[in-house]
């Protein structure tokens, strides 16, 4: 009965690792990419199985937007 109550908390630990890590990077991604230091960090000691995360990327990413400059070369 432990074994399988091992096993089955094996695979259902896995599962939540493959659903968590895509979500937490892209989350993180974007805080820095628009310089949120604090969702940033929030982000990043928080695991809320993707939670956060979802909501920082639909929701409060959506308002935000980031300029680039565009790098032109001189022609010699």
């Amino acid at each position: 009965m432990i074994d399988l109550l091992s096993t089955n908390f094996s695979i259902l630990f896995a599962l939540v690792v493959i659903w968590t890590i895509p979500w937490k990077g892209f989350a993180l991604w974007k805080a820095a990419r628009l310089s949120h230091k604090w969702w940033f960090i929030i982000l990043l000691l928080v695991n809320t199985v993707g939670i956060l995360e979802i909501f920082y990327i639909f929701f409060i990413t959506k308002r935000y937007s980031v300029e680039t400059e565009e790098i032109v070369e001189k022609e010699k």
